[in-house]
């Protein structure tokens, strides 16, 4: 196969395609507003890349049929890309980029009921985090993993929710403001990574050493390489287990090194002692 051919997609999908122009537009134009580094633009375009390549490119037919290329497919969509993307901190860029009458509309309905009932439901600090392991492990339940992977609208549903939840907790996580106004507490991102890592690599390692095919939908399926069906659980499972949690554990070294700026800053705890006043000299 050309090398080219790898980059088609498995499923057309324009609403994907949609979605992916509107952001690339939004950010291209917010650049005009807000000066953004070379580094940003770097992990901006590094994250949009490696999601597009796991959802729309032919590793998603590998991904169908294999079920380790399956949990690297969804190391990426849930881990890896969003936290890779949300480094650029895009989100006032692409604000910048709307035009003046959507930022407007944006604004008014952020005021509304309703839009702070929903931001207030996006940044909530346990229902977040506790989503982000959820989508995790429902997934992988055997037999709702079974339908998942038949039914091309559970599938699509699958990839969707783990991206969804991925931009949702790196959101919170990355904030390097103090809260508030930030949803999260500092010291609360550093402890998040942590919770959310510890039923991620329990699963990673029960998948890993059962001994009996959990998903025998990837033999019905036919898989797509000559692989034992316990070789390919057990990757998928050393996949959950290892890359996985070394993603947490950047997120959490980013959350730490905020914590300590802010700290710095006496933004955030204690802060630094506050300098002493000279005393005049008499006379």
């Amino acid at each position: 196969m050309e090398w080219y051919k790898w980059l088609e997609p498995w499923e057309f999908s324009p609403a994907l395609l949609l979605c992916f122009a509107v952001g690339i537009t939004l950010f291209v134009r917010g650049q005009r507003v807000h000066k953004v580094n070379a580094s940003r633009k770097v992990l901006f375009w590094a994250g949009v890349v490696l999601i597009y390549l796991s959802m729309h490119t032919m590793l998603d037919y590998y991904a169908e049929r294999l079920f380790f290329m399956h949990r690297i497919q969804h190391l990426v969509l849930h881990h890896l890309g969003p936290l890779v993307l949300m480094l650029a901190y895009p989100g006032s860029v692409m604000r910048a980029g709307m035009p003046l009458a959507w930022r407007a509309k944006l604004r008014r309905f952020n005021q509304t009921l309703t839009g702070r009932a929903i931001i207030a439901v996006l940044t909530n600090p346990i229902f977040v985090p506790a989503l982000f392991v959820f989508l995790v492990i429902v997934w992988l339940i055997p037999s709702v993993q079974f339908y998942s992977m038949l039914d091309w609208r559970l599938y699509r549903l699958m990839n969707w929710s783990v991206v969804i939840s991925g931009f949702m907790y790196w959101n919170l996580i990355l904030d390097r403001r103090p809260s508030p106004p930030a949803a999260m507490s500092p010291g609360g991102r550093v402890i998040s990574p942590i919770v959310t890592m510890a039923p991620q690599m329990l699963a990673g390692a029960i998948i890993a050493f059962t001994e009996r095919d959990l998903y025998p939908l990837f033999d019905l399926c036919g898989r797509a390489i000559a692989i034992t069906p316990m070789m390919d659980q057990s990757i998928g499972g050393l996949t959950m287990w290892i890359p996985a949690a070394m993603t947490e554990v950047v997120g959490l070294l980013i959350a730490l090194r905020t914590v300590m700026r802010l700290s710095a800053k006496g933004r955030w705890g204690n802060g630094p002692p506050p300098a002493k006043r000279p005393i005049p000299a008499p006379g």
